[in-house]
């Protein structure tokens, strides 16, 4: 039996490890000249990397674990000890002990519950039948924003959230959308939490060599600069074919981002898209910022930041864990992801070294900057995930893991469980191997 994996990201190459051990040929095609998808590593200095894609996980996030353990890499906790600077007004911050901002406490609590209660009125395992999908599924996020949100602070403090739990603007994302997420990753504290959270660790030296080590064990059924421009099926299997030729198999996983997804000229056609027209691409840029050591420390800083102007609306301590450089990592998202991506390099990294002065104040000049833009990422369409707009998820949420015929579906967008996350595109691998293994498999013992 033979499967083709369209995508060598950590959906496509579980997907393709678990196929693999249970006897199947596989052949493996991604259009990039690196494996790794939306995980991507960069080496800052001799032996130090970053990741410039996705990077945390927490104790939940028990498949990525258990992976971690299989491929013999190692966690580093999330660094967060000092205090916080909060640049929300017109000045050039304030300092702040913890991440609470210097905004009404009652003001943002009433928006927690609020997105708590959201949170808990959806069915995580099929959102578009919970109670009153339809009208959350019309609604942005901004528009709720704006009916919901009363007190200046909750409506200054709201995007800035969104854009860093989701890298999106409120008007991409539709409340069914925003709702679900939530519930998916466990829960707005859960995801918003270093320290017993989603972001409490990082993967030592970089989430990147996840996937190179699972393409290792692959070997050559790992092709490189083969994006697939087509899929066509019939009654006895599938012919794939990528950028140098076509390749014969029994079934085909594909296991990139829906948009991409629908890129593909699918034969027969498939009975409802990947996306919509309203589906955006996750608005992320990741600024790295390197210097001589985190220099911040000594001030008794944390390297976290909150700040309603960018070009970094966010940032935090990235450094290595075995020392060496200071790393610090600022988020470009949402709308002010697309104004920085169209800016030259130079005047990009003039105005971060600017920024992260004003912020930190007595840093030495970065001995290096690294910008990674995932928003014109051809072969990404975006990070952290695609954005579900108005009307995606009663249009779409129903076929997303559903296969058409013998094409699967696989990524982290087709997880209901940590939609979004590593977590989320390790299961979906896990999920589509076991299903390619138990159809194919019975097929052949009752044929």
């Amino acid at each position: 039996m033979s499967v083709v994996v369209v995508g060598a990201g950590l959906a496509g190459l579980t997907a393709a490890a678990g196929l693999a051990a249970r006897g199947v040929e596989v052949t493996v095609f991604e259009a990039r000249e690196r494996v790794g998808g939306r995980t991507h590593g960069i080496e800052v200095a001799p032996g130090a990397w970053v990741d410039a894609g996705a990077a945390y996980l927490g104790d939940r996030h028990t498949a990525l674990t258990a992976l971690l353990a299989e491929l013999d890499l190692k966690t580093t906790p999330t660094t967060m000890t000092g205090a916080s600077r909060f640049a929300l007004g017109g000045d050039d911050g304030r300092t702040r002990a913890g991440r609470f901002p210097p905004l009404s406490a009652v003001a943002l609590g009433e928006l927690f519950d609020a997105l708590d209660e959201l949170d808990r009125g959806v069915r995580a395992e099929a959102p578009w039948l919970s109670a009153d999908a339809a009208r959350l599924d019309r609604l942005t996020a901004a528009e709720w924003a704006r009916e919901h949100l009363r007190h200046p602070d909750a409506r200054l403090f709201f995007p800035l959230f969104l854009g860093e739990m989701m890298a999106a603007d409120p008007a991409d994302v539709s409340v069914l959308h925003l709702a679900f997420y939530l519930r998916s990753g466990g829960g707005i504290r859960y995801l918003n939490a270093f320290a017993g959270g989603a972001q409490e660790n990082r993967i030592d030296g970089g989430a990147h060599q996840v996937c190179r080590r699972l393409a290792a064990g692959l070997g050559d059924r790992v092709r490189l600069g083969e994006p697939v421009r087509a899929i066509h099926q019939d009654g006895d299997g599938v012919t794939v074919v990528a950028a140098t030729g076509s390749v014969r198999a029994r079934a085909a996983v594909v296991a990139v981002p829906p948009t991409l997804a629908d890129t593909i000229d699918h034969r027969p056609g498939l009975p409802v898209p990947r996306s919509g027209a309203r589906t955006a691409p996750g608005c992320a840029v990741k600024v790295h910022l390197v210097y001589p050591a985190p220099a911040w420390r000594e001030q008794g800083l944390s390297g976290w930041s909150v700040n309603a102007r960018g070009p970094l609306l966010s940032t935090v301590d990235d450094s290595p864990a075995d020392g060496g450089v200071g790393v610090l990592t600022g988020f470009v998202t949402g709308r002010e992801a697309h104004r920085y991506a169209a800016l030259p390099a130079a005047e990009q990294r003039e105005q971060a070294f600017a920024q992260a002065a004003r912020l930190f104040p007595g840093l030495p000049e970065p001995i290096g900057c690294h910008v990674t833009d995932w928003v014109h990422e051809d072969y990404s369409r975006g990070c952290y995930a695609a954005l579900f707009g108005p009307g995606d998820w009663s249009r779409l949420g129903p076929r997303l893991a559903v296969p058409h015929q013998r094409v699967h579906w696989a990524g982290t967008e087709t997880s209901t469980e940590f939609f979004g996350l590593m977590e989320g595109a390790i299961r979906s691998g896990h999920r589509v191997a076991a299903e390619i293994n138990a159809m194919y498999r019975w097929r052949d013992i009752h044929d």
